[in-house]
């Protein structure tokens, strides 16, 4: 059985717990068609990456049947529309108060995220300042890669951006965001390609505070 199969195996068993609730492995093996070692196999793979967990399940009869679910992590691959109600919300708010309370709620927003992260770069120097940021969005969903140039200079590209739709709209979430940036790292950072701007990636220079670029 090849790889793409496999994955394509433990799809389908996501799918059918997502869709019918806890199953037990003759359950799966059945409406597979496949051997309950093959279930088993797949089963092992998904629980060591944290989507499924099992609990005993205890029949008025017979001996006690795992019962195999999903985690909240699993519900995380399912499709989610999440963008389309805080679009809606952020439409009533802006009609009600108008555009100076969305540019308020981005900003309550940075200090927030601020808040969380700053501590982590307390008493680094930049080079760590910017290995913790790219952590920090890798963990958060934006798919960071982060590259050091001769000059000192730092590159981080983001090729994911979890909150694309609302910063379409919104370009006080961008704002915001390169203003964190700035804020946490003690550094000047340069938007050059944006994701909402019609580019492949969002790509950021980081370069020491006042540090001018040569000609």
């Amino acid at each position: 059985m090849n790889n793409d199969h496999e994955s394509s195996t433990r799809k389908v068993l996501l799918n059918m717990m997502k869709t019918r609730g806890a199953l037990s492995v003759g359950e799966m093996a059945k409406e597979l068609r496949i051997t309950e070692m093959a279930v088993r196999r797949h089963l092992n793979t998904l629980e060591r990456d944290g989507l499924i967990e099992t609990k005993l399940s205890r029949q008025a009869m017979g001996r006690p049947t795992h019962l195999y679910s999903l985690t909240m992590l699993a519900d995380d691959l399912f499709p989610k529309n999440y963008h389309h109600l805080t679009l809606d919300l952020l439409g009533e708010l802006e009609a009600e108060e108008g555009s100076d309370m969305i540019g308020r709620l981005f900003e309550r927003r940075k200090e927030k995220l601020f808040a969380k992260y700053g501590e982590r770069m307390e008493g680094k120097a930049l080079p760590e300042r910017v290995t913790e940021l790219a952590d920090i969005q890798n963990k958060n969903g934006y798919m960071v890669q982060l590259e050091r140039q001769d000059e000192g200079e730092f590159v981080l590209t983001e090729y994911n951006c979890p909150i694309a739709q609302v910063a379409g709209q919104y370009n006080e979430a961008c704002q915001c965001e390169l203003t964190l940036f700035e804020k946490l790292l003690d550094a000047d950072v340069e938007r050059t390609e944006c994701l909402t701007k019609g580019g492949a990636k969002c790509t950021y220079v980081i370069r020491k505070a006042n540090q001018k670029t040569s000609p």
